[in-house]
């Protein structure tokens, strides 16, 4: 059963979005050269432009600056000079506000019934870091409508696996859920990255996984 109300979505696991997950963990958790084949891997795998370019964009959040970067460069290098796809929300109409409502409506969407207690723990740890995990995180990025936020929480979950980041892997296995993403999607998403991350981590994952089933 779904942590949530959300439907199962028509999400399939189709040869784009397992080379776009196999890339999310790359970024995570392997080198450069690894971020190269990645890339090449999406794109003989058909996976559209805008989906690589939206997923080296959200990495900043889970790998931090260093890795989206090296990534960013690897991706113009490989699709030549420019500017981006350019697609996805600016700063535009609306601004800070827009983002604080489409942020909040993203997360409460990725975590269900636990939305509340998680804002209730991330102001216990600092007021700032709620705030900027709902405006900048599910707001300014996650809620960019040029990947939907079922791949994006697949990539989320691959970088989490790739990074041995449990406490956050177990969050957003229930979040793949909460926002109708099939349980054997996420199941294929993790049998996927096998070869793409340290096996300890994926073994950690995948018994992870039998228990979020479990509950």
């Amino acid at each position: 059963m779904m942590d949530g109300a959300a439907p199962t979505t028509t999400l399939t696991f189709d040869s784009a979005t397992r080379a776009l997950v196999r890339l999310a963990a790359r970024i995570a958790g392997g080198s450069e050269l690894d971020v190269r084949d990645g890339l090449r891997e999406t794109a003989s795998s058909g996976t559209p432009d805008v989906g690589v370019e939206e997923l080296v964009l959200q990495s900043y959040l889970f790998c931090g600056f260093p890795r989206a970067l090296n990534a960013a460069r690897e991706w113009r290098r490989q699709r030549g000079k420019g500017k981006g796809t350019g697609c996805g929300a600016g700063e535009g109409e609306g601004g800070y506000e827009r983002f604080r409502i489409e942020g909040e409506a993203t997360c409460a969407q990725v975590y269900g019934r636990f939305y509340s207690k998680l804002r209730q723990n991330i102001v216990a740890l600092h007021p700032e870091l709620d705030t900027w995990m709902i405006v900048e995180g599910y707001g300014k990025v996650l809620s960019r409508p040029a990947l939907d936020l079922g791949r994006r929480e697949l990539c989320i979950v691959a970088a989490c696996v790739a990074s041995g980041q449990d406490r956050q892997l177990h969050s957003h296995l229930h979040g793949s859920r909460n926002v109708g993403v099939a349980d054997d999607v996420i199941g294929a998403c993790l049998n996927a990255l096998e070869g793409t991350v340290n096996p300890v981590f994926l073994e950690r994952a995948v018994a992870l996984w039998a228990k979020v089933k479990g509950q």
